[in-house]
């Protein structure tokens, strides 16, 4: 597969702004189509490879429709894990906007902590939330980015 044959897909209702600005850098530089999908207006550069695409509103809109459209190879964008567990079933490429690599060995551990967390807050535990964005995710983003686009244009 040509890296131009590769689509990037964003679960973009929750992905940070910062992510959102590599990404732009990198399909109008590799000239690869990238597609955000959420379930608001967003505002996307002028781009013919930028496109953004609103759902309507209701759970798990903007994953179905990712799911729906992803094509093995493509690589998406997600912190949602059983949105990233559809995709690797479907032969897509997943990547966290904190630059961690959803894989098919590492997806069933992640579906049982994220069950495992549910339980807990649901019995009243308080879990916290994720940490603050920092420059080293950004930076970690961007690394891991190169390398799925780099495996993306191989296989």
């Amino acid at each position: 597969m040509r890296i131009s044959e590769v689509n990037i897909w964003v679960d973009a209702d929750a992905c940070p702004g910062v992510i959102k600005e590599i990404l732009f850098r990198a399909a109008d530089r590799l000239q690869i189509r990238t597609t955000l999908v959420a379930n608001q207006m967003l505002r996307t550069p002028p781009s013919p490879w930028i496109h953004a695409l609103q759902v309507p509103d209701g759970f798990d809109v903007a994953d179905n429709e990712i799911v729906a459209r992803v094509e093995a190879g493509d690589v998406v964008v997600t912190a949602d894990i059983p949105l990233a567990a559809s995709v690797l079933d479907k032969g897509g490429l997943v990547i966290t906007p904190h630059g961690e690599r959803y894989t098919a060995d590492n997806i069933r551990e992640r579906l049982s902590m994220r069950s495992f967390m549910d339980e807990l807050r649901s019995g009243g535990v308080q879990t916290g939330g994720p940490p603050p964005f920092s420059m080293a995710d950004r930076q970690a983003f961007a690394n891991a980015l190169d390398r799925l686009l780099a495996a993306a244009s191989r296989s």
